[in-house]
């Protein structure tokens, strides 16, 4: 059997199934030479598993695959690698403390013959300077140790990786997700270097705005279903989200307004390492307050510092005008704060452990008795109810927390603080990686949690989601507060220059 020899990849009917979980029904997909094809979809719509498949880490249950007009069988990621397919993950597979060329060769270093076999750094040290130039890199940056380098050129560190497996299509799974402003554009005049080259990406993200920039072809899936390919330039983003939700989203970010009360958290004169003065804000009841700036501006460390994870030198909390001493993350839980981590998977969720422990861990003595048992039936009805108000996907509390999609992790995490019944919950980049649909979601739970007497305090890279959800805005530069601006004097421009000093 023959594919379309116009087409370099053509995938037809791939179904696939976990035990009584349908997750593909059928997906058909077909990306050309050259172009960037994005994969869009909400959280569970089936991307990630579509994208093992192709990666030969999974294997399809039905439908055939079509490299170059021919048919072909990938039964490990070996084989897709052989063919020219290259993916880079969200999280990036790398080791910080070897060199960049090692890094590009890892797994695959090249040797010298003889009996006495050894490595080849020579021909690897200039493959992989010759494949940072073709990116724009300086070839010195081959002898660098990774572990130094931002995340964007270890981004390039991969795709560099990729060009060295001679790869037709390289599939880019949120690569932008954890890139500053400069690193984003970075990204993007590579991708452009790319298709000049004839190879094809295929995208996947759930920024609107850098698909509509980078995207020549999109093609949307819903509940395991591919609903439509369509031109990117020639189409709406809002007929976009309609067809990937199955409805019509009125407002992508749904703010309330609360009447303001009084002060009920303040953070006093506190000094994080690094910082060249010490904080000071507080937050009124009835306010959302965002903390914009620029990726290493200290907004994650001083979220860090006020939860008791990273040591501070000085400074006073204060809730409900009473002072907390905090220590320790347990202080921090006991005194009411809540902390919603930028990396779910790494420090929000223990991945292998079943949903019903993840969601009442951080509150397990609500379900100790006095004789130091736990109480199972407890928290299993505990995770069931915290399951179905956040309609977390699928509602199977014997679940692994890794085997759900990004958006109910999320929400997992989210359970999990509200068990704890907190007053405080401090979201850190709280919509990244996660869809249009799952991220409206979060920000009506916040309203909720606004309604229901919370403080919150909401960390964020987007300026949009900044200005849509939140009454405040503190911006930070170097560890310091440069401004305090009511949402109404907020624009994305005054954000920028005191993020920049500019």
């Amino acid at each position: 059997m023959v594919g379309h020899a116009e087409n370099l990849l053509e995938m037809k009917g791939i179904k696939k199934s976990f035990n009584q979980n349908h997750v593909l029904k059928g997906i058909d997909l077909d990306i050309k030479a050259g172009e960037v094809h994005v994969l869009l979809g909400e959280n569970g719509a089936g991307k990630s598993t579509l994208i093992k498949i192709l990666t030969g880490a999974y294997q399809k249950d039905a439908g055939e695959i079509y490299w170059e007009g021919r048919a072909v069988h990938l039964q490990t990621p070996a084989d897709a690698m052989r063919l020219g397919i290259a993916t880079i993950y969200q999280e990036l597979n790398v080791i910080p403390q070897l060199k960049v060329y090692e890094n590009i060769f890892l797994g695959r270093e090249l040797k010298r013959g003889g009996k006495m076999s050894m490595l080849d750094h020579k021909t690897m040290r200039e493959e992989a300077k010759r494949c940072l130039e073709m990116l724009g890199q300086s070839p010195d940056l081959a002898d660098m140790q990774l572990g130094k380098l931002g995340m964007g050129q270890q981004q390039l560190v991969e795709i560099a990786k990729a060009l060295t497996l001679d790869a037709k299509l390289i599939i880019m799974d949120e690569p932008t997700s954890s890139l500053s402003v400069q690193e984003v554009h970075q990204l993007y005049k590579c991708v452009e270097q790319l298709k000049e080259k004839g190879i094809a990406i295929l995208f996947i993200s759930h920024k609107l705005e850098e698909i509509k920039r980078l995207g020549d072809r999109i093609t949307i899936l819903r509940d395991g279903f591919k609903i439509e390919t369509l031109p990117v330039k020639t189409t709406d983003t809002d007929d976009w989200i309609e067809l990937m939700v199955g409805r019509s989203l009125d407002e992508k970010f749904p703010k309330q307004t609360f009447t303001l009360g009084r002060e009920g958290f303040r953070v006093e004169n506190l000094e994080v390492a690094g910082a060249s003065e010490p904080v000071s804000f507080r937050v009124r009841y009835g306010e959302i307050v965002g903390i914009s700036g620029l990726v290493g501006a200290g907004r994650t460390e001083l979220a860090r510092a006020i939860f008791g994870a990273d040591p501070r030198r000085n400074g006073k909390i204060f809730i409900d005008g009473k002072e907390v001493k905090i220590k320790s993350p347990r202080d921090a839980i006991d005194a009411g704060i809540a902390f919603i981590t930028e990396d779910r998977k790494g420090e929000g969720l223990l991945l292998d452990q079943k949903l019903d422990f993840n969601i009442t861990m951080a509150n397990m003595k609500k379900f100790t008795k006095k004789s130091r048992l736990i109480n199972l039936n407890e928290i299993r009805e505990e995770a069931k109810r915290f399951i179905r108000e956040l309609k977390i996907r699928p509602d199977h509390i014997e679940l692994k927390a890794r085997n759900l999609s990004g958006g109910n992790q999320q929400k997992v995490v989210i359970a999990k603080w509200l068990c704890t019944k907190a007053k405080v919950f401090i979201f850190d980049e709280p919509t990244r990686g996660i869809d249009v649909g799952a991220k409206v979601e979060v920000y009506r739970l916040m309203n909720q949690l606004v309604e229901n007497g919370a403080i919150v305090i909401m960390i964020s890279s987007e300026l949009p989601e900044i200005l849509g959800m939140c009454d405040r805005v503190l911006v930070m530069r170097e560890g310091r507060i440069t401004a305090d601006l009511p949402i109404k004097e907020a624009t994305q421009e005054r954000i920028m220059k005191a993020a920049t000093g500019g």
